[in-house]
Parts: C-alpha cells; sequence; structure tokens
C-alpha cells in the first residue's frame, strides 16, 4: 500500500509495494563504516519494515557473502519509521544509507545538507542513471538534484473498475471526460455507485485533486506550487479542479454515504468488490489488496485503465501521479571510502537478482529495460499495463502529500477533505490553500 507520512501502517496490511532495481552488468560491492552506530568495517543500513522486507534481507545476505565489509540492516517499524529516522539525523546514531520516499520526505534532509548529492557518482556511472525510469529517478529528487535511488517501485493511481458491474450495464471503460459523465448517469440508474471513495481518509479523495490539477494545467503546475510556495496555488488549474469536484459531488459521482466511508479497514475495497461501486480511483496496490481480501475479484472481476484528459485542458494526459517508487539515500557524513562502501551497496542492491526477487513477490519493476522481466510476475498483463503506463509518462508527480514538507499535510488533507463535504466553496478552497 501506498505509505503516507501519517498513514505508514498501513503498508503493513500486506500491500506491498512495488520495486525492482536493475543495471545493466555486474555492479559489485565494498563498504567501510559509517556513522550510524553499526561499528567499524560495518554499513548501517535502515529500511521500512512490511511484507517487502525480505527482499531487503536477502540483497544484504547476498551483498555480505561478497564483501569484507559487512552491511548491518535495521528493520524499522512502519509506525516509527519518519519520527525514529527525523530523530537520528544529525545524530552519531544516523543511518548510513536509509529508505525513504523522496521529495519532501527528504527536502528537509537537503536543506541542512546531511544527504549525498548522487549526480557525481551517476556522471561516474552511467548505468546507475539511466537503469532507471526517467520519471521514477527524477520524482524522487529535491531542486532538480538526484538525492536517492530507486529501491522498491513504482505505485501509480490507476482507475479500477468492477467487469461485472460494467457487463451488466452493458458499458465500456471510460476514455474521455465525457465518457466519465455519462457513466455516472448509467451507473445511477442501474443503482450503483459510479466511483467509490473512501470519504474518511481524504489522502483518497486527493487522488481525484491531484490528477485533475495535472490533467488541466499539466504537470508544471504542482512543480510551481512547489518552488513558489502558496500564492501559486492560485493558479487556474486549481479553480477548475475544485469546480470540477463540485460538479462530480453534485452529480452522485460518489454516492451518498462517501463521507463515512474508510480505505484502512478496507471498506472502499469491499465495496467496490462486491458490485456496489463501479470505478475506484487507486494506488496500484488495490491490486494487491483485492487478491489478499477477494481473491475471486481481485483474479476475474478487476479491470484497469487510465484517468482521462479533461475538455480545454493543456496536460498531456499520459502523465502518471501517485508513489514513484521508494528510494535509498546515503548520509552525507560519509567521505571517502566509507562514501564508496554506501554507494557499492546501492550499486549491488541494483542487481537483476533483486529485480527477480521483488517481481516474484508480486512487484512491477521501475527500471528502463525490466519488460522482459514481467512474464515472471503472478498477473503478467497487469504488471505490464503498470509498467507501460508509468515507464510512457512524460511526468510522474509525486504524491502531494509527501512532495510537499510534512508541515502541509494535515491543512492539506483537511481542505481536500471539506471540499469533498461542501464545506468549501471552490474559491474558498483556492482561498484556503494560499493559506496554507
Amino acid at each position: 500500500m501506498r505509505i503516507p507520512r501519517s498513514r505508514s501502517s498501513l503498508r503493513a496490511t500486506g500491500l506491498a509495494a512495488a520495486a525492482a532495481l536493475v543495471v545493466g552488468g555486474t555492479l559489485s560491492g565494498c563498504g567501510s563504516s559509517g556513522p550510524g552506530g553499526s561499528g567499524e568495517g560495518n554499513i548501517s543500513v535502515w529500511v521500512y519494515q512490511d511484507p517487502s522486507t525480505k527482499v531487503q534481507r536477502q540483497v544484504v545476505e547476498r551483498f555480505n557473502k561478497t564483501s569484507k565489509i559487512k552491511v548491518k540492516l535495521t528493520q524499522v517499524p512502519g509506525d516509527g519509521y519518519s519520527d525514529k529516522l527525523r530523530t537520528s539525523m544529525g545524530t552519531p546514531n544516523a543511518p548510513d544509507v536509509f529508505f525513504n520516499w523522496g521529495g519532501g520526505s527528504i527536502s528537509e534532509f537537503v536543506q541542512k545538507d546531511m544527504l549525498l548529492d548522487l549526480g557525481p557518482a551517476m556522471k561516474k556511472d552511467p548505468s546507475l542513471k539511466q537503469g532507471f525510469i526517467p520519471s521514477i529517478l527524477d520524482a524522487g529528487g529535491v531542486e532538480g538534484k538526484h538525492y536517492g535511488i530507486p529501491m522498491r517501485g513504482m505505485q501509480p493511481v490507476i482507475l479500477f473498475y468492477n467487469k461485472d458491474v460494467f457487463e451488466k450495464a452493458d458499458a465500456r471503460p471510460p476514455k474521455s471526460w465525457n465518457d466519465i459523465l455519462k457513466l455516472i448517469g448509467t451507473f445511477k440508474s442501474e443503482g450503483v455507485t459510479p466511483f467509490v471513495v473512501a470519504g474518511t481518509d481524504p489522502w483518497t479523495e486527493l487522488m481525484w485533486v491531484e490528477y485533475l490539477v495535472d490533467r488541466f494545467g499539466g504537470a508544471g503546475v504542482f512543480k510551481k506550487i512547489q518552488s513558489e510556495g502558496k500564492d501559486a496555488w492560485g493558479d487556474p488549474a486549481v479553480l477548475k479542479t475544485a469546480r470540477t469536484i463540485k460538479d462530480l459531488v453534485d452529480r452522485g459521482a460518489f454516492g451518498k454515504n462517501y463521507k463515512s466511508v474508510n480505505y484502512t479497514a478496507d471498506g472502499a475495497s469491499t465495496y467496490f468488490a462486491k458490485g456496489k461501486a463501479a470505478m475506484h480511483l487507486m494506488g496500484s496496490w488495490e491490486y494487491a489488496n483485492q487478491k489478499t481480501n477477494q481473491p475471486a475479484f481481485a483474479k476475474s472481476g478487476l479491470g484497469w485503465t487510465t484517468f482521462p484528459a479533461v475538455p480545454g485542458g493543456t496536460g498531456d494526459p499520459k502523465n502518471v501521479v501517485g508513489n514513484p517508487t521508494n528510494y535509498w539515500s546515503i548520509s552525507g557524513k560519509l567521505k571517502g571510502k566509507k562514501q564508496q562502501a554506501a554507494i557499492d551497496f546501492v550499486k549491488f542492491a541494483a542487481k537483476q537478482d533483486y529485480a527477480k526477487a521483488l517481481i516474484a513477490n508480486g512487484d512491477v519493476p521501475t527500471t528502463s529495460d525490466a519488460s522482459s522481466l514481467l512474464n515472471g510476475h503472478e498477473n503478467p498483463t497487469y504488471a505490464k499495463f503498470q509498467y507501460d503506463m508509468v515507464r510512457d509518462a512524460p511526468d510522474f508527480t509525486l504524491s502531494w502529500d509527501q512532495a510537499l514538507p510534512a508541515k502541509y499535510t494535515p491543512p492539506l488533507h483537511t481542505n481536500v477533505q471539506k471540499l469533498f463535504n461542501g464545506q468549501l466553496s471552490p474559491t474558498a478552497f483556492v482561498d484556503a490553500m494560499k493559506g496554507m
């Protein structure tokens, strides 16, 4: 599952994030000690503990068999990961290499010069950069510089649909915004909620806002917000999005009870799988979620497509929003042999064996040349759809509540939820965003 800062524990439900690293050639590792309390001759590496952690344990075991310098892996429980990391950074107990979400999750560390700029390492070894889908690699950066190497994988937001519900209504998956509007009427007449949305978990509503802003104004709108601050929320695309959300709510696109529906307890997903809703805009982990909780539906009833363009929009309809991947970042305190040791471990963790292990875990690679591996996925059709969707995306926007500094997450969620609930008008929503 996606891991917003305040919802890290959701990942532990078994919705493993996708990930993979494949860099051409053999990238061997050697190492040294670091400031993470692991002692001389060791590299301290922190990882977020969830069902995917076994793959990181395996790569550490392989690395340690080939290197005199050993990696000491610390698996940090999800609920406390972000807080523990933030507390440790800048102290002697800080990790040498650590798992993160890129973007806003590490911006504070970048500002304090705590992280290693990986640009020189990528220039020295071009395969380290060329081995990944560009939009994925770039999405984890800060101010145009790379501070992270992809280490798990893609989690794009996908428009899922219930095949049985569509078949009963003699309907087809939407290819345009006009199709979306027509389908709202179609499914309402069938007594089915057109789109399930978990209104008690506003990050699920945020996905709608992110895609609509992108489709109306392009990926540059949010980039401008990131670089220029609160006044950039006044971009026309934001107001158009807010008005579109209001229109969808007024049309009954989300039904009448969405304010009380949850995602964390599988409420929205179960509602969708049981045919009470026709469509569900959700992260790619929804497949794993359904496979775990409604396996029959996941096997034959779950369909997927892309979010369509909007009338008059200037954004590229191939753009994607969501969680591009997770990243390894390296402490800026490391120098000389210690720094090289950390870089070498990251390179070692970029071998094809790592990718194969993650695909065997049901994940989808983030690498530029991984198509040939996807036949090994438990659902190759879904894996290839997801991979192609991300590979062909001109831009992959990181979820706003992770791309922005952590202090903005609560008001962002509150404003989005109030917009959906009718407590903020479109213009009031824009004003509230500008006031964050």
